[in-house]
């Protein structure tokens, strides 16, 4: 795994050492709202540094889960978000920006250099991920992406049961919207 860059951001691999600051910016509704059930809400004060020790390091270290760190170009110690992918059938990709940084387009940049990574370099065939109906900033990020719904049903989120669509886009659809062959 290696780092990733967009034209204003630094995306790290996730290190131990990012929990402290995670736990500073994560915790808050507007983060975890629209997020899977799991997450515990209230939010443990020792729940950033349980969950990189205890899930995602290992994860990552097994080859099943690929997390970074979101940073600014211009403030490189500074996390702002978070984003994944992860093997598996239909949650394939995971992210998260504190509000400050909410709508500025940097989740679009993030988002794209991922998905590159995930069909050039780990060469997967399709890419899907889910999300609630009412997070619409989300929605349009896969939209923009050329993604597309596969599938609507209700899910579980911290904020309770919502509608919830499956979206989806494979390697050849990725590369002919790139104009990569």
């Amino acid at each position: 795994m290696r780092p990733l860059e967009t034209p204003r951001l630094l995306l790290r691999p996730l290190e131990l050492a990012d929990a402290e600051q995670c736990q500073r910016i994560f915790p808050q509704w507007e983060v975890v709202k629209y997020m899977a059930h799991v997450v515990p809400w209230p939010f443990p004060a020792d729940g950033v540094l349980t969950y990189y020790r205890d899930s995602a390091l290992p994860a990552m270290e097994g080859g099943d889960e690929w997390h970074w760190s979101l940073r600014l170009k211009n403030d490189p110690d500074r996390m702002i978000g978070g984003i994944t992918l992860r093997r598996g059938e239909n949650k394939n990709r995971g992210f998260w920006i504190a509000p400050p940084w909410q709508g500025q387009g940097l989740m679009t940049e993030a988002v794209e250099v991922v998905t590159a990574y995930w069909f050039g370099e780990l060469g997967f065939p399709v890419l899907r991920t889910y999300k609630a109906v009412v997070n619409v900033a989300s929605r349009r990020i896969s939209e923009r992406q050329g993604m597309r719904v596969i599938a609507v049903a209700e899910t579980d989120y911290v904020s309770g049961r919502l509608v919830t669509e499956t979206w989806e886009i494979t390697a050849d659809e990725w590369r002919r919207r790139r104009n990569v062959i």
